[in-house]
């Protein structure tokens, strides 16, 4: 599980909306700058001075005028120090950081030029309905528990699968027949894990646990060693704590010493922060703040300019999104690089570096659709996206497919044909009017071109989280997805369909 996560406001997924959005040319099929509006020279200004601080500015056509005058601007209003009363009254106090005279300007451009009603987009290939090469596997329902897992994640080496649950916060373990085993009871519900070995083989587990689901600033999260050999009976290692709702974190040797550390997204809500924690020759662990910023999501490492020392790719989520690189500077410390950056109300939820277009440089998938904030009507640039690596730290969007409220996007060659195809899950998909784009398995017919297979599980689960392995040993990827059942709904009358008992899903690839 990724930003969200997710991505309800609950989640360690879903991201704290910002108010505002610029859909930049180079990074949609749609341009809607605020500089192709007519009269719009004055609005845009006080856009500019106001909202482009803390992100990218805006385009009033991003949201509907309902969306913007009763939710997304009283919010903003907050932010710049007004005081707000049953959301369409203004007072400004001295402290303001905007006149009344501009606050006016400002609201009245956004609600002359948004739309009456939130735009729609059209897929550019219409779902086909079918399982493809998968095969439904379920465990046993747990009729007395309600499904709230916050991980699912394969063991592949060990043949088993893992999930954690905010109902009682265990580590479980299941076999290959999917029946449980509670290997550890966790202070948090865990998020996140890690598999490793110690110096004798045994198997241990790294658990990122959250600390809370709940959107405050709390910095009660974890990172957590356990055992995972059946002898193990010692408590958890406390590898680092009071973390602001950490969601991942990932192991690297970032000093060239020989020990592991690791790099922790603490998301946070208000506050957060990217995360060090060096190794010291003691093997315990010193905290050093990279980045302080509330929004961080996920990491990937790698030798990103090869002079041998490890660096970082990381996507924030949070009013300035994007994805920055974090180049090595061999001194204890990183230099940073924005290589995409996305407007607040895309909400990013995931990416993955895969060469797609298989020219040797790896290329960036990408999902946006955190959907829990002021904004909470379906968005025409939510989906998945593919941007394509053109050297020197430029990438150019080459793929778009729509799809409301994308939480995470998977690569793999999983019909084993040569090509890299897709999978993806949507916690806030269309539930009501297209519950099929909730899990999408997206076959590569020819170089970026995509059939897109509906595979039908909406029925058995709301889809929050996702891992792919050869789970089963036999030359094909399988996938799992994690099911959070309860609540947290933008839909108005709509009573949920889905099993609210089944914890998760194997699809089993029977492509082999």
């Amino acid at each position: 599980m990724q930003r969200l996560s997710f991505l309800v406001k609950k989640f360690w997924l879903f991201s704290l909306s910002g108010l505002f959005i610029l859909i930049v040319s180079c990074q949609s099929g749609n341009d809607s700058s605020t500089a192709k509006l007519p009269g719009a020279t004055e609005g845009e200004r006080l856009a500019q001075t106001y909202c482009g601080r803390c992100h990218l500015p805006v385009s009033p056509d991003a949201l509907d005028k309902e969306t913007w005058s009763k939710h997304v601007l009283p919010a903003m209003a907050l932010k710049l120090g007004l005081e707000v009363w049953q959301k369409t009254h203004y007072y400004y106090p001295p402290t303001a950081a905007i006149s009344q005279v501009d606050w006016l300007k400002l609201v009245d451009y956004y609600e002359t030029l948004a739309p009456a009603k939130p735009k729609k987009a059209t897929p550019p290939v219409k779902l086909m309905t079918d399982w493809s090469v998968f095969k439904l596997m379920k465990p046993a329902e747990q009729t007395n528990k309600l499904a709230t897992t916050t991980m699912v994640t394969f063991d592949s080496a060990r043949h088993q699968l893992y999930t954690s649950n905010e109902s009682d916060a265990g580590l479980y373990q299941w076999n290959s027949a999917l029946t449980p085993t509670l290997i550890q009871q966790l202070p948090s519900p865990a998020v996140q894990a890690t598999f490793t070995a110690d110096a004798s083989g045994s198997p241990r587990v790294q658990l990122t646990c959250i600390g809370t689901m709940l959107a405050v600033d709390r910095p009660s999260g974890e990172l957590l060693d356990i055992g995972l050999d059946k002898a193990s009976t010692s408590a958890p290692v406390v590898l680092a704590s009071q973390l602001p709702r950490p969601i991942q974190s990932v192991p690297g040797d970032f000093s060239k010493d020989g020990l592991t550390d690791w790099i922790v997204c603490g998301f946070g809500h208000e506050a957060g922060a990217l995360y060090w924690l060096k190794q010291r020759p003691d093997h315990t662990f010193e905290k050093t703040v990279i980045k302080e910023v509330a929004g961080a999501s996920q990491v990937i490492s790698g030798d990103f300019n090869q002079d041998g020392w490890l660096d970082f790719m990381a996507l924030f989520a949070h009013a300035d999104e994007g994805i920055w690189l974090f180049t090595n500077d061999h001194k204890g410390g990183f230099s940073e690089k924005n290589l995409l950056r996305f407007p607040p109300v895309y909400g990013s939820t995931s990416f993955q570096l895969v060469d797609m277009n298989k020219d040797g440089r790896l290329d960036i998938l990408y999902t946006c659709g955190d959907n829990s904030d002021y904004s909470r009507v379906l968005k025409p640039f939510h989906g998945v996206y593919i941007f394509t690596n053109q050297g020197s730290g430029q990438y150019k969007q080459t793929y778009f497919y729509p799809i409301n409220g994308c939480t995470k996007a998977i690569a793999a060659d999983f019909d084993l044909d040569g090509d890299l195809d897709i999978a993806t899950i949507a916690f806030f998909g269309d539930l009501k009017n297209n519950p099929a784009e909730t899990f999408i398995y997206f076959e590569q017919e020819k170089p970026v071109s995509f059939i897109p297979h509906a595979i039908p599980v909406s029925q058995y689960g709301r889809w929050i989280s996702m891992d792919a392995s050869d789970w089963d040993h036999d030359g094909d990827v399988d996938i799992v997805l994690g099911n959070y059942a309860p609540g947290f709904l933008n839909e108005v009358r709509f009573t949920p369909t889905w099993n609210g008992f089944l914890p998760f899903v194997v699809l089993e690839n029977r492509r082999k």
